[in-house]
């Protein structure tokens, strides 16, 4: 707030930190709703899917409970990517756990400023807890879920404690 200034590292480093963070969000383009899963882990295809999960089993299947199929727009990279195998597994896994089909559309390298969930979700968090040091998993939580907008945005978030494999 104005004229009240906190003291911070010009640098930050993991040492002084409770943890890393990797929000990992599922916006639901309907709805004009957004869920983050703050994951304290490495950010892994497997915990990308175990994100969907989560949102499926928290939200979507309630708010979709005739939903027979799942459409997920993805980037090309990362642990979400098209070519990361692991990726393509622990979805299927979802789909025979849950009985949705899914559709993966990735974007294409260097397209992800295409993808809804940067510009209107990611965006607004950012300005949200733009100048607020994230100290806590619990400040970047209630931070990301105390973010809205005027056309009605609304995101929620929880913290996910688990562990997930590399490679």
């Amino acid at each position: 707030s104005p004229g009240n200034t906190e003291e911070v590292e010009t640098y930050d480093f993991l040492s002084n930190a409770e943890g890393k963070a990797n929000p990992y969000g599922v916006y639901d383009i309907k709805n004009n709703e957004g869920w983050v899963n703050v994951g304290i882990d490495h950010d892994t295809a497997e915990f990308a899917v175990e994100s969907i999960r989560r949102w499926w089993n928290l939200i979507g299947k309630k708010r979709y409970p005739e939903a027979k199929r799942l459409m997920i727009t993805a980037d090309g990279g990362g642990s979400n990517g098209s070519r990361v195998k692991l990726w393509k597994i622990e979805l299927q896994k979802l789909a025979d756990q849950s009985g949705l089909d899914i559709t993966v559309s990735h974007f294409p390298p260097g397209m992800s400023k295409w993808n809804k969930i940067e510009h209107r979700m990611f965006s607004y968090i950012t300005m949200n807890w733009r100048g607020k040091p994230l100290r806590s998993f619990k400040i970047m939580i209630e931070l990301i879920g105390n973010t809205r907008t005027k056309t009605g945005l609304k995101i929620s978030a929880d913290i996910d404690m688990g562990m997930y494999e590399t490679g």
